[in-house]
């Protein structure tokens, strides 16, 4: 199934209408402000374990990151952080960043590394923030899997006929991006950037 949303002004039922599936464990592709994702309730592991099948990757190896409303989140789901890098998360987010920080006991343990750390992003996108407000948790964040690594889907039209059978909902925001996010290793001080991708970091 697929519905369109308005970027600038989501309509309130179409959002109720996505959160429902989501908290029935359904797996979702949506806009975001970097590329199309791929995700989930972030309570519901046996969807998870979809995305998973579904990008053939091993549930205990994947690197999944979630998306928060703001960093309200950090305090449930990562270790206590300190002020300067709480100061340096504010300055960039929301924005098109995911950030590595420590993983605290609430989140999944098929989302934590060997590391036992987590990604954790704070889109600017509408369509995004009004589907974590409604929801009230986080949700899964992973790219859209494709047969050429160089090849980046943008257009919702094109995802649905690729992903309609694997999926419970195709989420027509408008164009994809073409860039990921810049990927931020914050265990480390000063943190480090370990994938270039979209944004300046202040």
């Amino acid at each position: 199934m697929i519905i369109d949303i308005h970027p600038i002004n989501p309509d309130e039922r179409k959002i109720k209408q996505v959160t429902s599936i989501l908290k029935s464990g359904g797996i979702i592709i949506y806009p975001t402000d970097t590329v199309y994702g791929m995700g989930c309730d972030i309570t519901h592991p046996e969807a998870i374990e979809r995305i998973c099948h579904i990008k053939k990757l091993n549930p205990k190896k994947a690197q999944l990151s979630f998306l928060c409303s703001d960093l309200s989140h950090l305090s449930l789901y990562c270790k206590a952080i300190d002020t300067p890098l709480y100061r340096f998360l504010k300055e960039n987010l929301p924005g098109p960043f995911t950030f590595i920080l420590n993983a605290s006991k609430q989140v999944p343990k098929l989302l934590r590394t060997k590391k036992d750390t987590v990604g954790i992003r704070v889109p600017e996108n509408k369509i995004c923030n009004e589907i974590l407000k409604e929801l009230g948790n986080p949700i899964i964040s992973t790219s859209l899997p494709f047969t050429d690594e160089e090849y980046t889907y943008t257009d919702a039209e094109e995802i649905h006929a690729v992903f309609k059978n694997q999926v419970d909902l195709i989420i027509n925001g408008g164009e994809g991006g073409h860039t990921p996010s810049t990927v931020v290793d914050c265990t480390v001080s000063p943190p480090q950037v370990i994938r270039e991708g979209k944004g300046e970091l202040f």
